[in-house]
């Protein structure tokens, strides 16, 4: 399906609004797509029609739950993983007679026909061609997001590579910022496949080529995000999505093969006896800014592309966006494998849009024996992309592990002495609150043996209570639900906050759970804001302590260098009030409905400083 296809799927189901107004892909279309993107059920995908440039520019294209199943080509995303759960338990289990064998020559039929075919000739995406000078990045309309971002950035690139050793090819997603019409950075994190070919490279003394894709049929775009096992080809899980191989074509410049059908392709290389460059910051994904580090530098030799080109782009920020309707696709689709190949006792599993994908999940387990949810934990944090997992929640499979109400009752009778399982390991690298980069401790909570029906202790707020030990003011809104009383820290204090001193002077007992924040937080923000910092803004072992039989969560942003705390610590991702402003008085023209205040509002009060960071 090609990106127009798609984007007139969209207008036809009522799934996309046109503006026709010319915008700014700087700064001013991600505004608008913010404000959309957290509308109820995750809005419209926008299609902005005049951006200044020759090329139009899609947005939101897989953010809610219907749009994402039609990117898919599926009524509903469960409809996919019954297939691979199906195709699975086909391949795996025992066949006793000659009749079982034959009877999955079909199946084995049909994958076969789902691996991408290579084709002589030109694609669609070779029908415009820009060399030397033409060739020009900022000839195209990519995004400048936020405003601490170091510059433009390519937010939906599939970036192919190929193994020099095995010659198994690879489309991952890495971002790239824009440093000129020639050059870009190549941000792969250390564990992804594409910095692994950049290694190999690197030990043979070659050029690595590098081809990136744009746009084409969306089931491309999520399959660059999808966590495939390493020298599995992401073309191949395309194809099973779509039921009909990919086809492929040679690049002009470099000998790796790309979607004939993409919109646009940039080919160029990265030369790992190159110096690493500076790249970021960047709004990222957690929320966060991601902040500078060192990578690669890509190099343009050509551009491609179709006479009809759509620039398809995303920005990530504080959730609900996008990427949560995309992680939550994956949630789904991926379900099968790990039940079936690294975790057999899983029956659900739910990464809550809270979590930014990597910080909290739920699993629900079939417990047969006692330590079992231990080991599943141990597992899942070795397990492909889990391993980047900081908050895993584990609970009987009777249990509804999307439902809140649920969860409180199990939360309300933990025992939160006997339930916690500490651990380490690997973390992602956009965690930023872990001293150590990458790397950190994990938590567990073991909800299998906890009552639903368990009785929460009397909690005693006083009617009155007087600021102390650091503390400004608490809410109670959640100790009837959880037994969770949340603190706000006054606003100058930036010392160690004695939490034991507030609830003892104010007479407050049988708390469970005390969550403190930073007191930017105390006006506006909701439970799903709440928990997203929670889970953000800590380091388990150093960030959670028991005292007596309330556990304490330090939720609060951490002075970068002081004790354990890492030596940077970013700011949250918002717009700047100048472009809140202007697109507050362009509303009306881009017809695209009632007024949306914008999110960034709420988020500016927890600003540390004027820079990406503090």
């Amino acid at each position: 399906m090609r990106l127009k296809e798609f984007i007139d799927k969209l207008d036809a189901a009522g799934e996309l609004v046109r503006v026709k107004t010319e915008v700014s892909p700087r700064f001013e279309i991600a505004e608008i797509t913010d404000r959309m993107s957290k509308a109820e059920g995750g809005g419209k995908a926008i299609l902005f029609e005049n951006t200044g440039t020759s090329f139009p520019v899609l947005m939101n294209m897989m953010g809610s739950d219907r749009r994402m199943a039609m990117a898919l080509g599926v009524e509903n995303l469960d409809d996919i993983s019954r297939r691979i759960d199906a195709m699975l338990k086909g391949v795996m289990s025992p066949k006793e007679s000659l009749w079982d064998k034959l009877k999955m020559l079909p199946l084995l039929k049909d994958v076969s026909r789902w691996f991408p075919r290579k084709s002589s000739g030109r694609g669609e995406c070779q029908q415009v061609v820009w060399r030397g000078d033409d060739a020009d990045l900022s000839r195209l309309p990519i995004l400048t997001s936020w405003p601490c971002d170091g510059g433009p950035f390519v937010t939906l690139p599939m970036v192919c590579t190929v193994d020099p050793e095995s010659g198994i090819p690879n489309m991952g997603m890495y971002r790239m910022q824009i440093f000129d019409g020639k050059t870009t950075g190549m941000h792969w994190h250390r564990h992804k496949t594409g910095a692994r070919h950049y290694d190999a490279y690197k030990r043979l003394g070659r050029r690595m080529p590098v081809s990136i894709a744009l746009g084409g049929d969306p089931a491309y775009i999520y399959s660059a995000t999808a966590p495939m096992p390493d020298n599995m080809d992401e073309m191949l899980l395309a194809g099973m999505l779509r039921e009909r191989p990919v086809k492929l074509v040679k690049c002009l410049t470099n000998d790796l093969w790309v979607p004939a059908d993409c919109d646009f392709i940039i080919e160029g290389y990265v030369d790992p006896s190159e110096e690493l460059t500076i790249e970021g910051p960047f709004g990222d994904h957690t929320g966060f800014y991601s902040l500078t580090d060192m990578y690669p530098k890509f190099h343009v030799e050509a551009i491609t592309m179709r006479r009809d080109a759509v620039y398809g782009a995303t920005i990530v920020g504080v959730p609900p966006m996008e990427d949560a309707y995309i992680a939550k696709a994956t949630e789904r689709i991926f379900l099968a494998p790990i039940r079936l190949a690294i975790q057999p006792e899983v029956r659900d599993l739910y990464m809550p849009v809270e979590g930014t994908a990597h910080n909290i999940a739920f699993v629900s387990i079939a417990k047969r024996y006692l330590g079992q949810p231990n080991k599943v934990a141990q597992g899942l944090w070795g397990a492909g992309q889990m391993m980047f997992n900081k908050y895993l929640v584990i609970a009987d499979e009777g249990v509804d592990i999307r439902s809140k109400e649920h969860m409180c009752r199990l939360f309300r009778g933990l025992d939160v002495r006997r339930s916690i399982i500490w651990s380490e390991g690997i973390l992602d690298v956009l965690d930023h609150a872990t001293p150590t980069l990458g790397y950190g401790s994990k938590m567990a909570i073991d909800l299998t043996d906890v009552a639903a029906d368990g009785v929460l202790p009397d909690v005693v707020i006083p009617d009155s209570v007087v600021p102390c030990g650091g503390v400004a003011c608490f809410s109670g809104d959640f100790v009837q639900s959880l037994g969770l009383v949340v603190l706000f820290a006054d606003k100058e204090w930036r010392e160690s906050v004695d939490v034991d001193m507030y609830l003892k002077s104010n007479g407050m007992e049988g708390v469970k759970y005390v969550a403190l924040f930073d007191y930017g937080a105390s006006e506006g923000m909701t439970a799903s804001d709440l928990l997203w910092l929670a889970a953000a803004n800590t380091d388990p072992r150093r960030d959670i302590r028991l005292v007596g039989d309330t556990l304490i969560v330090d939720a609060r942003s951490k002075r970068p260098g002081y004790g354990d705390n890492p030596s940077r610590f970013p700011n949250v991702v918002t717009s700047h009030p100048d472009t809140i402003k202007y697109v507050d008085d362009r509303w009306a023209q881009y017809g695209i409905g009632e007024f949306m205040e914008s999110p960034s509002r709420r988020y500016r009060r927890l600003w540390l400083s004027d820079e990406a960071q503090w």
